[in-house]
Order: structure tokens, then C-alpha cells, then sequence
């Protein structure tokens, strides 16, 4: 077993997505749909989506690969790598494949799933690892490609997502930057919003009294109204838990980091914890809806802008899928 300090700082930032992009216009092309339409309603404009020639491991390899070299540190010291996906390229899982092509030959790798919670699932994670003195150097990345996923004819979920990938490097600090958290599932919901195996209509016979299934999944299906009613009512809630244990008041919060699903959403949360629209971090106009990677790519941009500087204080919280719904306080840097 290891011995470092317990405390925890977020030394590097990441992100990464695909070059191809659809407008809202574009999308009108094919789906019955408009730019007002789309706007008006979840405040996207537009959205990056792979192509043949992307794939997950590609974009979270190179916003780990930011990530790292933004934290000073050689892949080579990292001790772990979590990946927060629900759309690996293998469904055995991606997180290895990342370490190989990172180079960071000392990690173990492991996916985890929480949908648009994973992120805030997964830094949460990797800051118990930390705190045992387990890990020293955990890279944490979100990474999704809903856009394999939707059905192109459904206009009341295709033109939310889009893909992408981002990252942060978190490591035994003798400060502790990450102040508390809360996680909360809820699978009475889960019909809500669902990415499903799909096994009845692939069933095989292999013998009179012996039927398999097939391995495919249906397209994302997804109740907006119920997901909005869910997400106005519970990010509020875990948000103002997390300050509890994190002992801060609203006030000392630099900026509120929303997963990046819909700015009303956005709006509404802000309005309830009533936190100024100015504090309110969001990207979604130019990206959509990322899953697990829209907290990170949305964090990395706005460092990378000089928004977000050291010694801010955030309020990041995730919700969607499974349901579950997520919320963590720290402090960016060292």
C-alpha cells in the first residue's frame, strides 16, 4: 500500500471533438425540424458528430493526452484511469485501449457507467482512491458518441446529442481542492431515458426448447418532459447537499457547471439556487449534448479561455440516464 497526502488537486484539463459538424439548418435537411424550433427549445445551435474515421478511444485518448501534458506530469505517472462512457467502442470497455495509446504503462484502466451522471460519478470515484492513498495520479475522462445511437428520424432526440470527449487530472495534493459531493440513482425512472437491449426481436432458436438473443440495442428513447420535471427539481437539491458537506454557502461559488442538456434547464437550476447567469458555465449552442463528456469539455474550454482560473471555486452537477443525478464542489488547480 501507498502513503500520500490525502488531499486532492486538479492539476490538468482536456478535450477533444470531431471535426464534422451539423447546424441546426443542416438538420432540417433531413429531419422535420428548423433552426428556430431546435433553439428556442434546448438553446443548441449546433453539433460535432464522428465519423467513420473518429471513434471513442480516438477523442478520449486526445483529450487525455491534453489533459496530461497540461498537468506537468508524463502519462507514465498516471496510476489510474477512469472512463465515464455509456458508448464505449467495446463493450468489454475502452479505458484499456486509452492507456495503450497513452503510453501510461503503469495505470490500471477501467470504464464506468452513469450516463450524463459519469462524470461527476467518476471524479468522485477517483478522489476516494486518492484519499486512501491508494493512487496518486488519476486521469478522469468523459466520453460519449450518442450520435451511434439516436434515430435520425426522431427529431425530439436527434438533435440533442452530440459527441466528444474530456478530461481532467486529479493528484494527491497536501491542499484538498475537492470540497464535497453527493450521488443519487433512482431505477423506479429508468424508463425515462433509455439507450435498451433490444433482444426480442433478434431471438434465435437453437433448439426446440433453447431461444438466445441477439446483441443489438434500440435507439435512445427518452421522455423530455419527465427528464426536464426530474432535472429542475433534483440538481437544485443534490447541488445544495454537496455545499452542505462541502460547509459553503451559495456565495462562495465561482461557477455553477451544468451537464449540458438543455439551457433551460440551465436557466431554471440557476434561478432556484439563485446563482447569477453570469456564474453559469454553458457551451451547449456549439456542441449539444454530450453526455458524460459535457462537463469536462465545457470545463476545459473554459480554462483554456482564462474563464476559469486557479482558486475558482465550482459547482458541477450531472444528471440524465439510469436516472441518476450527481454533484461535486471543488476547487480548480493546485
Amino acid at each position: 500500500m501507498h502513503s500520500f497526502e490525502t488531499g486532492i488537486a486538479f492539476t490538468g484539463s482536456g478535450s477533444s471533438v470531431p471535426s464534422s459538424s451539423l447546424s441546426n439548418d443542416q438538420m432540417s435537411r433531413f429531419v422535420e425540424t428548423s433552426d428556430e424550433w431546435i433553439s428556442s427549445r434546448t438553446g443548441i445551435q449546433a453539433r460535432q458528430v464522428a465519423t467513420t474515421s473518429d471513434s471513442l478511444t480516438s477523442l478520449g485518448s486526445e483529450a487525455a493526452q491534453k489533459a496530461v501534458e497540461s498537468s506537468g506530469l508524463e502519462a507514465s505517472s498516471i496510476d489510474l484511469i477512469l472512463l465515464a462512457t455509456s458508448t464505449p467502442d467495446d463493450l468489454f470497455g475502452s479505458a484499456s485501449k486509452i492507456q495503450a495509446q497513452l503510453g501510461a504503462t503503469q495505470a490500471v484502466a477501467f470504464d464506468l457507467t452513469a450516463a450524463c451522471s459519469g462524470f461527476i460519478f467518476a471524479i468522485t470515484t477517483a478522489a476516494q482512491f486518492i484519499r486512501t492513498g491508494v493512487y496518486k495520479n488519476v486521469l478522469v475522462i468523459g466520453a460519449d458518441i450518442l450520435s451511434r445511437w439516436v434515430d435520425w428520424g426522431d427529431r425530439r432526440t436527434c438533435v440533442l446529442f452530440g459527441d466528444g470527449a474530456g478530461a481532467v487530472v486529479m493528484s494527491a495534493s497536501s491542499s484538498d481542492h475537492f470540497l464535497g459531493f453527493e450521488m443519487r440513482s433512482d431505477g423506479s425512472l429508468n424508463h425515462c431515458l433509455t439507450l435498451a437491449y433490444d433482444g426480442d426481436s433478434n431471438a434465435q432458436t437453437l433448439l426446440d426448447n433453447v431461444t438466445v438473443q441477439k446483441g443489438t440495442f434500440a435507439p435512445i428513447a427518452m421522455n423530455g418532459q419527465e427528464v426536464y420535471r426530474f432535472a429542475v427539481k433534483r440538481v437544485p437539491e443534490v447541488i445544495e447537499k454537496a455545499l452542505f458537506r462541502a460547509d459553503l454557502s451559495i456565495d462562495a461559488i465561482d461557477w455553477l457547471l451544468l451537464h449540458q442538456a438543455n439551457q433551460r434547464i440551465l436557466d431554471a437550476v440557476a434561478s432556484r439556487l439563485k446563482i447569477p447567469a453570469e456564474k453559469v458555465i454553458s457551451n451547449m449552442a456549439a456542441h449539444g449534448n454530450t453526455s458524460a463528456a459535457s462537463i469536462p469539455i465545457a470545463l476545459d474550454e473554459s480554462i483554456r479561455a482564462g474563464s476559469v482560473k486557479p482558486g475558482d471555486t465550482i459547482a458541477a452537477a450531472g444528471f440524465g440516464a439510469g436516472l441518476t443525478w450527481g454533484a461535486a464542489v471543488f476547487r480548480w488547480g493546485t
